[in-house]
């Protein structure tokens, strides 16, 4: 406030307005960390439904219902009719998805009632934990953040994992949902990544962000004859569209791209956007959605690269706008693709320099989903329940989020751990630019099962799959949650009781933070590092690290060192082996 900044002691132990340690910490939590990152899940998820509604209501706008069976199997569980014109069905699943994330915060969320675990749900009723409308939670949580409104610090610790609920089911499990109607459910395949995969002769054009609906367009574009005729009349051998972050991930998993000729594949993760443009060979940049970076309008002035804001929620200076409109979404892909032409055709005339590193990563087994998964295994659960039970697999970690540069190279602290926890027969879960690290460094490849204990190792080679399974994105974190809720179900047992981590090793950003809160109202152990901004009050790290867990809730942990991490992993999954009867 304006009194403040106050510096607090054990001297002076409290602000100007008489805050101490534990409320400061608590209420920072809340209002710096998870109420952005779950009002940016959820913005994501409006704008799918907003799409799927676009797309619905106007046929040629660009975007089609790729997934109906996806569609009618979510109306009907969402108590809709799901036995109407198939557009009619998408509208009123739009409409439902959006009113939900409109109630006021004391209504229950239907998309909670609907799809969260039965047993959960009671548990957060008891706990006065259960969520209403999204953005009315974010706005009920932001206003206890007002100085002389709430000072109790474990109050605060329990509407972040509030929050955490609405999170995952009016963000990332809306999300997930609703892009695969648009995009296609995965399908397990193999698919490259890396730089290069760029080309010198063609028109490179490198979508990033987290938001992959007009990238979509403008691939499913770019691969009709007509828009590679154009490129060529400009002097190119041809045109692509490569992804990048987690919009990269996304495209290269949903089925339907990543079967569209004009995707060349995915690059790598938010540490190397710099690095793309310094190759000089990327025409067009169009970034929607977070995780561009704002150094990146001065290397596109010095590298020649053209970039393209397709979201109003982003802006660069110096940098241009083709807005999204979901009813306009092809007109708005033409424009894009012509952009890029006369971007390529600038390039040429000035025959710029171009250095494309030559490494390409062969192999990568993508297209990891509840559904994809679940088929592989021959339509159940159980060849998986069976090979945990035996303690071929000892459990299931997942490692998510981004990369960071404290450890060394981006990704060093991920793939450590990784490697870590194959070597003790626990099988990885990947998703966000975690997926990037697995990729490059050979983990996604079925022939990383070498690098596996006994048990994981005969697992894999019987399946002809690798110890690290990709989800895709970040925000496929729900896709993941949906996975871990089938196998509870499975097993009739509540989700807290299955052998599972989560773990974001190097997270970088807010809607981390609201993902681990996720976790942590699921009942799962959540690992993060860098240690977030909690260690300031030793009532935080006690409620955060111990208390939610005696209330059937899950509990963080913060640790940096790989090895050390790896065994927190290890001996959690061990006391949840033990607790089910499993040795």
């Amino acid at each position: 406030c304006a009194n403040g900044p106050c510096r607090i002691s054990p001297k002076v132990p409290r602000g100007a307005c008489g805050v101490d340690a534990h409320v400061m910490v608590a209420r920072n939590f809340v209002y710096r960390h998870v109420t952005i990152g779950t009002a940016a899940n959820i913005f994501h998820a409006q704008q799918a439904a907003r799409t799927l509604k676009a797309a619905a209501e106007k046929p040629d706008s660009g975007l089609k219902i790729r997934d109906k069976d996806k569609l009618l199997k979510y109306a009907e569980m969402a108590g809709l009719n799901s036995h109407e014109d198939i557009n009619k069905v998408a509208v009123n699943f739009a409409n439902w998805i959006l009113a939900d994330m409109g109630k006021p915060y004391w209504e229950e969320s239907a998309l909670a009632q609907a799809f969260a675990p039965p047993r959960r749900q009671e548990l957060w009723r008891k706990l006065g934990l259960f969520p209403g409308g999204g953005f009315s939670e974010v706005g009920f949580a932001q206003t206890k953040c007002m100085t002389n409104l709430n000072a109790d610090p474990v109050d605060f610790l329990l509407t972040s994992v509030r929050l955490g609920i609405i999170n995952e089911y009016q963000g990332l499990f809306a999300l997930d949902i609703l892009q695969e109607i648009l995009m296609g459910t995965q399908k397990i395949r193999t698919a490259k990544q890396n730089m290069g995969l760029l080309k010198k002769d063609m028109v490179n054009i490198v979508t990033n962000g987290h938001m992959p609906l007009t990238a979509h367009i403008v691939i499913e574009l770019a691969s009709t004859l007509e828009w590679q005729e154009k490129a060529k009349k400009a002097g190119a051998s041809g045109m692509q569209v490569l992804g990048h972050v987690c919009e990269g991930q996304q495209l290269l998993n949903y089925k339907d791209t990543g079967e569209m000729s004009a995707f060349g594949g995915q690059e790598g993760e938010w540490l190397s956007e710099e690095y793309l443009f310094a190759t000089g060979a990327v025409d067009l940049f169009m970034f929607d959605y977070n995780c561009t970076i704002p150094t990146l309008p001065l290397y596109a002035k010095r590298f020649g690269t053209r970039m393209v804001s397709t979201h109003e929620v982003i802006r660069m200076p110096g940098t241009e706008v083709v807005e999204f409109k979901p009813k306009e979404m092809k007109k708005q892909a033409e424009k894009i693709l012509d952009m890029a032409i006369e971007a390529f055709a600038k390039r040429k005339a000035e025959n710029r320099e171009v250095y494309i590193p030559p490494h390409v990563s062969e192999g990568c087994m993508i297209g990891f989903s509840t559904e994809s998964v679940k088929e592989a295994l021959g339509g159940t659960w159980k060849p998986l329940i069976d090979a945990i039970a035996a303690g071929k697999i000892r459990g299931i970690a997942t490692i998510v989020g981004c990369t960071t540069a404290r450890y060394g190279q981006g990704g060093s602290n991920i793939f450590r751990i990784t490697k870590g926890l194959i070597e003790k027969d626990i099988l990885v879960l990947s998703g966000g630019c975690t997926s990037s690290v697995m990729q490059y460094t050979g983990l996604t490849n079925p022939k990383a099962a070498e690098e596996c204990g006994s048990g994981l190792k005969e697992v894999c080679k019987a399946l002809g799959i690798p110890p690290v399974l990709s989800y895709g994105a970040c925000v496929d974190i729900g896709k993941m949650t949906q996975t871990a809720k089938e196998l509870a179900d499975a097993l009739d047992v509540d989700t807290n009781k299955l052998p599972l981590v989560i773990g974001a090793p190097e997270y970088l950003e807010q809607k981390a933070v609201a993902d681990a809160c996720t976790a942590i109202a699921l009942g799962w152990l959540v690992h993060v590092a860098p240690v977030p901004s909690v260690t300031g009050s030793d009532v935080v790290v006690k409620v955060l690290t111990e208390t939610t867990e005696t209330l059937g809730l899950g509990k963080l942990t913060v640790e940096t060192s790989a090895d050390k991490t790896v065994q927190i992993y290890v001996d959690h999954i061990e006391k949840k082996r033990k607790e089910l009867g499993l040795h």
